[in-house]
C-alpha cells in the first residue's frame, strides 16, 4: 500500500485517479482550492485518507499546501494534476507577476516539488499540445506577446515536461515522469473532446504505484501506459535551467 497526494483532485482527472488508487487499496490525500470543493471531493472519493486546501494560483497558499502535506507525513508519490486550460484569459497574479495559467500549471508544481518531503515518485500531467511548442525563454510569462490562451496553455504543458525531466536529472533517486492523458471531455477538455475519458486517469495512477518495469522509468514521457517521444526541447538542460531559475525568482523557493 502506498500513500499518494494528488493536486487538483476535487473533480476531473484528479478525482478519477484518486478513485482508482483508493479502489486498489492505497491511501490517497486529496486537494481542492477551497473548503467547498474539499467537502465535495471527500464525498465523491469515499475512502480517501484526508484532504488539504489551497489556491494554487497564489504563491503563499501553494506554500501552505506543501506545509499541510508535510504535516501529514511522507508520501510515496505525488501526482501534479492541477491545471487550468486553453480557454483561459490573461489573468495576472499580483504577487508573482505570472499569468494564472503559468502560476497553476507550472509554478505551483515547481513549489510543491521543492517543498514537499521528497517522495519516491513524481508524476506531472502534460498535454499533447506541448509537442508543437518552441519555448520562448525570454518571455515565459507572456509580458511581451499578445495573449493567446491556447499557446500559453501549450507552453505551460511543455514546461511541465521540462520540469519532470529536470527533477529526474537532479534527483536520480526519484522516479520523475510526465504524461499526456489525451484530449478528453472533462471540464477543461470540453464536451466535444474525442478521446476516451476512461483511459485518461489510468497512466498517472499506474506511474504512481505500479511495480511494472516500465512504470519504474524516470525522465520518461507516457501516453496510455506506453512510452511516447516528448518535445525534444524539454530534454535541453539549458531550457530546464532557465525554467527553474524563472520559477525560483517568482516564488522565492529554490529547487536543487
Amino acid at each position: 500500500m502506498a500513500r499518494i497526494f494528488i493536486t487538483g483532485s476535487s473533480d476531473g482527472l484528479g478525482l478519477m485517479a484518486a478513485r482508482i488508487l483508493i479502489q486498489q487499496g492505497h491511501q490517497v490525500l486529496l486537494h481542492g482550492r477551497n473548503p467547498e470543493r474539499i467537502k465535495a471531493a471527500l464525498a465523491a472519493a469515499p475512502g480517501a485518507e484526508h484532504a488539504v486546501v489551497g489556491d494554487l494560483s497564489d504563491v503563499e497558499e501553494t506554500k501552505r499546501v506543501a506545509g499541510q502535506v508535510n504535516a501529514l507525513g511522507r508520501f510515496d508519490a505525488v501526482i501534479h494534476n492541477a491545471g487550468v486550460g486553453y480557454r483561459e484569459p490573461r489573468r495576472i497574479d499580483t504577487q508573482s507577476g505570472a499569468s494564472q495559467v503559468f502560476a497553476i500549471n507550472v509554478l505551483a508544481p515547481y513549489i510543491l516539488t521543492a517543498l514537499i518531503e521528497r517522495p519516491d515518485r513524481l508524476v506531472y500531467l502534460s498535454s499533447g499540445m506541448h509537442h508543437e511548442v518552441s519555448p520562448r525563454l525570454n518571455d515565459m510569462l507572456w509580458t511581451e506577446r499578445r495573449w493567446e490562451g491556447a499557446s500559453a496553455y501549450a507552453e505551460s504543458k511543455f514546461y511541465d515536461v521540462a520540469l519532470a525531466f529536470a527533477v529526474a536529472r537532479l534527483w536520480p533517486e526519484v522516479l520523475s515522469n510526465a504524461l499526456e492523458p489525451g484530449w478528453v471531455p472533462t471540464k477543461m477538455g470540453g464536451p466535444g473532446a474525442p478521446d476516451d475519458v476512461r483511459k485518461a486517469p489510468v497512466t498517472q495512477a499506474w506511474l504512481a504505484v505500479s511495480d511494472d518495469k516500465l512504470a519504474q522509468s524516470t525522465g520518461a514521457y507516457f501516453y496510455h501506459q506506453k512510452l511516447r517521444e516528448p518535445n525534444a526541447a524539454a530534454r535541453d538542460a539549458k531550457v530546464q535551467t532557465a525554467l527553474l531559475e524563472t520559477c525560483r525568482q517568482l516564488s522565492g523557493v529554490h529547487l536543487s
